[in-house]
């Protein structure tokens, strides 16, 4: 046997694995559980981390990329809390997440810079004024790195948290539980929700004016047909402000003129002078700008209410916060004029389609009475799991993990922006799950998109969400995206940047 001693190049060599072929090297500065559970999840979503199958020993692992045992025991425990794997003792660290399929990738163009002026097929989406079905062409479109707004980090769903409510739920469940439930939702949810609405945004409501619906998506279907029964057919947006709200607004034939928003948060005399009887706003964490309504705005926003004016309160992500104290909600002080959203989307996932809308006693019955015309209410075991982690105090714990996450990913783009975009300026970081930026120079957001898109990174042009002309700009997500991702994501798009100038 050679008992010769390595040589100091051998010794250098950088430790890695060859479960995964981890790489200790790609993980970014103090971020090393962070990159090694993101590592894990993916091999666990794309199938190299099959149902059943064993995770290393922490000490093995640990060994081969020479870190403390404490980083892998870390990142184990983070995957188990999120579901994907599960502890059995002697029996190791066992795989429990099924993969997701996900659909054939187009290779990038050759070292992905894109000509200037270059545009793939997929390009073309953002060639023209942005389609009814815009967003759903975008998600089916294959990209290496994803940074579009408006997702949390779906892997860390809380699956094992999930499955034991649904367990204690279906245990408790008789055969009439299975009938048709309550168009408004079952009394545990709309209990659950008010609750949950007292703790953490400083609404008062009474469990009875809670309507549990599809979304938010739904619950603005559901109001603009109130108010258009009412006699309300335009309803003042924000501008800029989300393209989406407003397509569902204009879906239901109601108009929807713009008006601005500043660092104060949306121009109350602007408001006052288009003459709109009902707004639809985002006071607490403006879309995309991650404004503020300030306190004088405030209180201009409840005279006008006090005068008849009618606010549409979308609450979409203000649990998400991370350098700013809480702010309230408009609904806490204004309750006769404010028609208030929320879900669970930005918090657990979309995929649950469950949220909620509070209304003035006037619209109430009108509003149960769409919701019932429209599905005959939510489904009801999702509702009664919903109600427990709710009640258990899950949510909350759910919430603290994932500030926690997203800030760390936030971080990341910051620094990636500041690196690879030096003249973009950042908006809204000190909330959220995305941040807005922008630039002096005048040049089409559009096509900027429409070239990164084309090299594999997905991102929205700030014009998608702007009915007046501004400075051109993107809107990025960070929260479903690694820091690695991240990172990669930002130098495609500075890449593109200067390809295009």
């Amino acid at each position: 046997m050679s008992r010769a001693k390595e040589s100091p190049e051998h010794r250098s060599i950088t430790p890695g694995s060859d479960f995964l072929q981890l790489d200790v090297a790609d993980a970014p500065a103090g971020g090393l559980s962070d990159w090694l559970a993101g590592r894990l999840r993916l091999a666990i979503a794309d199938g190299r981390l099959p149902l059943g199958s064993k995770l290393p020993a922490t000490r093995v692992l640990a060994g081969e990329l020479r870190v403390s045992r404490g980083v892998v025991t870390e990142t184990y425990q983070r995957l188990i809390e999120a579901g994907h794997v599960v502890g059995r003792g002697r029996a190791g660290t066992i795989v429990v997440a099924a993969p997701v399929p996900a659909p054939p990738m187009a290779p990038p163009p050759p070292g992905n810079r894109p000509r200037s002026g270059a545009r793939s097929a997929s390009g073309g989406l953002f060639a023209a004024t942005p389609g009814l079905d815009v967003f759903d062409a975008l998600r089916d479109i294959p990209a290496r790195i994803d940074l579009s707004p408006g997702v949390p980090d779906l892997a860390a769903f809380p699956r094992a948290a999930w499955l034991r409510a649904e367990r204690s739920v279906l245990e408790d469940l008789t055969p009439p539980d299975f009938r048709y439930g309550n168009p408004r939702g079952t009394p545990a949810l709309r209990l659950a929700v008010a609750r949950w609405l007292g703790r953490n945004r400083g609404i008062r409501v009474d469990p009875g004016e809670v309507v549990i619906v599809a979304g938010v998506a739904q619950a603005i279907a559901l109001l603009a047909q109130v108010l258009r029964a009412d006699g309300i057919h335009r309803v003042a947006v924000e501008d800029p402000g989300s393209l989406g709200v407003r397509q569902h607004l204009e879906n239901w034939g109601l108009e929807t003129p713009p008006i601005p928003v500043d660092a104060e948060g949306v121009r109350v005399d602007e408001l006052r002078a288009s003459g709109a009887a009902a707004a639809m706003l985002t006071p607490a964490h403006q879309f995309p700008t991650g404004v503020v309504l300030d306190g004088e705005r405030r209180r201009e926003l409840m005279r006008w209410a006090g005068d008849g004016g009618l606010i549409i309160e979308d609450d979409y992500d203000a649990e998400h916060r991370y350098d700013r104290p809480p702010v309230p909600a408009l609904r806490g002080m204004l309750a006769e004029q404010v028609c208030y959203t929320g879900s669970v989307s930005k918090l657990l996932a979309p995929a649950l389609r469950v949220g909620w809308v509070l209304v003035p006693p006037r619209h109430h019955d009108a509003v149960v009475a769409a919701k019932r015309n429209a599905d005959l209410g939510n489904p009801v075991l999702a509702q009664l799991v919903l109600a427990r982690l709710m009640e258990s105090g899950e949510m909350e714990r759910q919430l603290r993990f994932v500030r926690k996450l997203h800030r760390r990913r936030r971080d990341a783009m910051i620094g990636a922006i500041r690196t690879h975009l030096p003249d973009a300026v950042v908006h809204g970081a000190a909330a959220g799950l995305h941040l807005m930026i922008t630039f002096d120079a005048p040049f089409d957001d559009a096509e900027l998109a429409a070239g990164a898109l084309a090299a594999g990174v997905k991102v929205q042009p700030l014009s998608w969400h702007s009915q007046r002309r501004r400075s051109p700009g993107l809107v990025l997500g960070y929260a479903a995206s690694t820091p690695t991702d991240i990172a990669e994501g930002i130098a495609t798009i500075g890449d593109v940047r200067r390809a295009l100038t």
